[in-house]
């Protein structure tokens, strides 16, 4: 991919839903000058008023950090940086609705560490073994189902059924609810795409009423396991209890919404970006097929880097300080641009191409280092592994073909469809 500079520096809007439907390019080409002219540039923030009476107004505008150095830093620096007042929304949101969609990754410590401690606990060294083994079985199992298609939308068909059933499965989540699972998912990470959310709805209303649909299934499916435990994960978080600390009800809820919104879009859009990134480079793609034990753990952290799932999250700053020159006061929002640092030239050799061998790679497709780090990365990682591996031993021409159909979205760098080919078995 070469970056387009089809954009002059103060015609960059980040807070534009139409800067995020232009060609991935002409985007990357904006990122590029912003990294090199302005890596702390200030925006409006976006106006939600006119599409959603619940919305609140705009806030006093944000600062974009583009550079790898000083998204590093701020990671590094939770006390000055903070998540509490919310880490996936430019707007300021009541704190209600924070709690509800973002959970633990909108806290801050003390709290953000008894969270992540109870969390962790659950994830024990057997449980994370038999996820790992599942992995295996599902990735069997979605590519057994499409191997006599020779066509499909990769998307729907493999890339995204991969993370949904295992979170659902981990979680205990029954293949009745998994169609429920997905629907709300997807409208909570829409970011008011008309495929999920139709354009005469109330977008924020939307959101809440997907958020209620999964907070009733976890209610549900907790009570159920208070009476009958099993070896699922929610039978686990309901019973962890770490020096007198439990999940309370609400913090399982929002946990569960978290899970299973963000360990199954994330996932997915890694997945799928693999495929149209092998399909575009083939000489990576026979390096991965010839040797995919040599090229695994490379070739994956390299599909992160590329997709960069997740495009920002929020800060807010708690008190005055000054990033690289530039002077920041308490309550300045920064939004953190993965993808921008994962292009960042002074990191990257030849950032704009796709390298399977690619080492070191310190992208933040993950978050950067610090106490926000992606909680699941490992399961993330073990399945991106799995499934390209499997792709690429049972279907070993399966290509992209025509253009991905991407999500209109500033949060999540999602492909909605991606038509694919191969030879039928």
């Amino acid at each position: 991919m070469i970056p387009e500079s089809a954009l002059s520096l103060d015609a960059i809007d980040l807070s534009d839903l139409g800067f995020w439907e232009r060609p991935w390019s002409e985007r990357e080409g904006a990122f590029q000058l912003l990294r090199r002219e302005r890596p702390l540039a200030f925006f409006e923030e976006p106006d939600a008023t006119s599409i959603s009476a619940l919305a609140p107004p705009p806030g006093p505008g944000y600062r974009a950090v583009t550079r790898h150095d000083d998204i590093s830093e701020i990671s590094r620096h939770p006390e000055i940086y903070c998540s509490g007042q919310g880490a996936v929304s430019i707007l300021d949101l009541p704190p209600e609705m924070v709690e509800y969609f973002a959970g633990m990754i909108s806290t801050d410590n003390p709290r953000h560490a008894r969270l992540r401690r109870i969390v962790s606990a659950a994830f024990n060294p057997r449980r994370i073994k038999s996820i790992e083994e599942s992995i295996e079985e599902v990735a069997d199992r979605i590519i057994q189902r499409a191997s006599g298609l020779g066509t499909c939308d990769f998307v729907t068909e493999i890339a995204g059924p991969l993370p949904l059933e295992i979170i659902c499965d981990m979680m205990g989540v029954p293949p009745s609810e998994y169609a429920t699972v997905l629907r709300c998912s997807n409208i909570i990470l829409s970011d008011g795409d008309p495929e999920y959310i139709s354009e005469d709805a109330d977008p924020v209303l939307a959101f809440i009423n997907a958020g209620q649909e999964l907070t009733d299934l976890m209610n549900d499916l907790s009570a159920h396991r208070i009476q009958h435990p099993t070896d699922d994960l929610t039978t686990a978080l309901i019973s962890t209890n770490i020096d007198g600390e439990a999940l309370t009800s609400g913090e399982l809820a929002s946990f569960f919404i978290l899970l299973l919104t963000a360990g199954n879009e994330t996932t997915r859009t890694a997945i799928s970006h693999g495929l149209l990134a092998l399909s575009e480079h083939p000489d990576q793609r026979a390096l991965w097929q010839a040797d995919p034990a040599a090229i695994g753990a490379t070739g994956v952290e390299e599909v992160v880097r590329w997709a960069s799932p997740v495009i920002w999250m929020r800060r807010t700053v708690t008190e005055d300080t000054v990033l690289s020159g530039e002077d920041l006061h308490e309550g300045d929002k920064v939004l953190l641009f993965y993808n921008s640092a994962n292009r960042d030239e002074d990191v990257f050799e030849d950032p704009y191409t796709f390298d399977v061998t690619r080492d070191p790679n310190p992208h933040f497709g993950f978050g950067a280092a610090g106490p926000h780090f992606c909680l699941g990365a490992h399961l993330a990682r073990r399945e991106i592994d799995v499934m390209m591996r499997e792709l690429l031993q049972r279907l070993p021409d399966i290509e992209a073909v025509g253009e991905p159909d991407r999500l209109r979205s500033s949060f999540i760098n999602g492909i909605k469809h991606l038509d694919c080919r191969f030879t039928p078995s």
